[in-house]
């Protein structure tokens, strides 16, 4: 009888590890030092609803009934006082206690040097992943960073292998990366998917920090009914080629882009599932990985893009206990009133030039008493509301240590620096002191640029003082013709700070003249 018992209840025990079991992901990505709810105001039908933050993420997965891995795709902490003013250690901090499983490195948590990063990382109580970052002198894999880790929940063992962005040598300040090398994506996913494979896990996930087509940047899209072809992709850095390369992932998960994958994306060549997570920790992706009932074997996923409004989430008091520490004496600085605005500045909806692009060229311009300016339109990250104008309110537009650089440019660079920063009828760049007229083909190739400062063309000869960055001076996105500039100046004065005094000299009375980069 007690033969009997024992025979029964080894089965049950072998059955078990063979049951099916969901495991669920939850991703975060560009969280960009957001720990806190706001208002969405982005939304019109929920422009006062709080949405956001770790304490409305923790409450969440507290009702997580099923076994779960919290994952990050990177850029933790630039872009908010409260990340920045810390250098980063704030979402260490908070994603210590949420209980963080893993992590990547995302270009701009390089921002404060590798130093800085590297003290983030031994800060972590989990592990943070970078499989394709080596260092150039020696060339072998940084060791602060993991290729890929083994995380084992309910008698699975999940991979998860860190891809990080190929442009992060050009997209945080250049200097900062100089000594290493951020190796192809989709060679080095091939590359250590072979190794993951040696080690049998139940699924892989990898994550990236790329993301899958640069056309849905900064957007929330459905794509469950889309079939996206090899061209409709970026085919070097997106995530349709990692998956690619990967062969047998069950889900990659991607950032940098800001971009959000309402039910993810199925690639059929592949088999393999795509979601993005959005940007600054307004919405989660929950992807259920499910297990096949006879044989335990992976079977199939699914995503969704969760939106984190607190008043369904809640909000959890321990976390909102950390936040409120970490926020003490950032606030009394925030809360200084700079200056006023009459008008809101924006950015713009045709990816031309911005009324608050407008503002901070103008404003550079006047600070620096040059001829021309120019702003990467990506470094700035949010605009004025009608109203008083805080310090917060400063550094939310700017929450980058960058400073303004003088040089001198001919007529026929500031050509080609506007050819550079023209793509899919968008401008990458913020003018003052120049007018920018363009024609593209259908298939997006620059016809004609025409450039014109006070109503004059300007001519290739022709000469002018030029302020802008010393990201953009150093080798970052789009800047290559400043690199041939000649008399280049760093005044090691902040952009922030010279935007501070602009405010407080000029306050705004009117929205900036538009219409400075226009089609014809």
């Amino acid at each position: 009888m007690k033969k009997t018992i024992l025979t029964a209840l080894c089965f049950l025990v072998s059955a078990g590890v063979l049951t099916a079991k969901t495991i669920s992901i939850y991703h975060t990505s560009d969280v960009h030092g957001w720990y806190s709810a706001r208002p969405a105001k982005w939304d019109k039908e929920n422009s006062t609803r709080a949405i956001g933050g770790f304490a409305a993420l923790s409450s969440l997965l507290k009702t997580e009934k099923n076994p779960y891995i919290l994952l990050d795709s990177g850029d933790m902490f630039q872009g908010t006082p409260e990340g920045n003013f810390t250098k980063g250690m704030s979402s260490i901090v908070l994603m210590n206690q949420l209980g963080y499983s893993a992590g990547l490195a995302g270009n701009h948590d390089y921002d404060y040097n590798e130093a800085n990063f590297k003290t983030l990382v031994s800060s972590a109580a989990f592990p943070i992943l970078g499989a394709n970052v080596y260092v150039k002198a020696t060339g072998k894999h940084v060791g602060y960073l993991k290729p890929y880790v083994i995380i084992e929940r309910a008698g699975k063992r999940i991979a998860v292998l860190g891809i990080t962005g190929e442009h992060t040598s050009h997209s945080t300040l250049p200097v900062n990366v100089a000594h290493l090398t951020f190796a192809s994506e989709r060679e080095e996913t091939a590359k250590w998917m072979e190794e993951i494979r040696t080690r049998k896990p139940d699924a892989v996930v990898v994550l990236t920090h790329i993301g899958i087509n640069g056309n849905f940047i900064g957007k929330k899209v459905d794509l469950s009914t889309i079939t996206l072809t090899v061209e409709e992709t970026d085919y070097r850095h997106g995530t349709v080629q990692i998956a690619r390369a990967a062969k047998t992932a069950a889900v990659v998960i991607g950032g940098h882009n800001h971009t959000g994958l309402l039910k993810g994306y199925f690639d059929k060549p592949s088999s393999t599932l795509i979601a993005e997570s959005f940007q600054e920790l307004t919405h989660v992706t929950k992807v259920d990985l499910d297990f096949d009932d006879a044989t335990g074997e992976f079977k199939s996923a699914r995503a969704e893009l969760l939106p984190l409004w607190t008043d369904k989430t809640g909000q959890d008091s321990e976390v909102l206990k950390t936040i409120s520490a970490l926020s003490v004496g950032v606030d009394e600085e925030m809360d200084k009133v700079v200056s006023e605005t009459a008008v809101d500045l924006s950015f713009s909806p045709e990816g031309l030039d911005s009324s608050i692009g407008s503002w901070m060229t103008d404003a550079m311009r006047r600070q620096a008493g040059t001829d021309l300016a120019f702003q990467n339109t990506a470094g700035i990250r949010a605009g004025f509301n009608k109203g008083r104008i805080k310090m917060r309110d400063v550094y939310q537009i700017m929450p980058f240590e960058n400073t303004l650089v003088t040089l001198t440019m001919t007529g026929s660079q500031l050509l080609e620096l506007v050819r550079d920063n023209l793509h899919h009828d968008r401008s990458n760049l913020q003018v003052s002191g120049l007018s920018v007229k363009f024609h593209e083909s259908p298939d997006d190739k620059i016809l004609e640029i025409r450039l014109e400062k006070g109503g004059k063309k300007i001519e290739p000869k022709d000469k002018f003082s030029v302020v802008t960055s010393n990201y953009m001076t150093t080798g970052g996105t789009g800047g290559r013709m400043f690199t041939k500039a000649g008399n280049l100046q760093d005044t090691l004065r902040t952009v922030r700070d010279a935007l501070i005094t602009d405010l407080k000299e000029n306050p705004i009375t009117t929205a900036p003249p538009g219409g400075r980069i226009t089609r014809f």
